[in-house]
């Protein structure tokens, strides 16, 4: 009897796939700090790695980085896709597997929408909702 060896999609990454991305993740984050990019940009900035995603197959790695305030996003971007080459090699040096995943590279938009929420439940309107919720006499009033 043969068995099916397809995941269920909403299951999410294998613990092997998390384990191999939080190892490529501290790699990557030591060769950044430690200024083993000779490239003008990364080395001009403060460069976090605060996650790594990976295929299923362990062949394709998604870098997400945020350069520190946020700044020259775009320019960080281009500089580590110029030094993809050498920080794969890098990071197949550094991390066991039998064989070194493609790297790609995002800018990791969490702080920007966490901002975004953060300014959402700051506005006046959801802070009086928030108050009448909070008053019992302005909720019997509404009924």
């Amino acid at each position: 009897m043969a068995r099916d060896h397809h995941r269920d999609q909403t299951t999410g990454p294998s613990q092997r796939a998390l384990r191999a991305a939080e190892v490529i993740r501290h790699a990557i984050a030591e060769i950044l700090s430690r200024g083993e990019v000779h490239d003008p940009v990364i080395q001009g900035h403060v460069i976090t790695v605060p996650e790594v995603r990976l295929s299923p197959d362990l062949k394709l790695a998604t870098i997400y980085v945020m350069p520190l305030g946020g700044r020259d996003t775009k320019a960080v971007l281009e500089a580590l896709e110029r030094n993809k080459r050498y920080l794969r090699g890098e990071i197949a040096h550094r991390v066991n597997l039998k064989f070194a995943p493609d790297i790609r590279f995002r800018i990791d938009e969490r702080f920007d929408e966490a901002e975004r929420i953060e300014k959402l439940l700051r506005s006046p309107e959801v802070q009086r909702d928030l108050d009448n919720a909070d008053d019992p006499k302005a909720a019997d009033d509404d009924e």
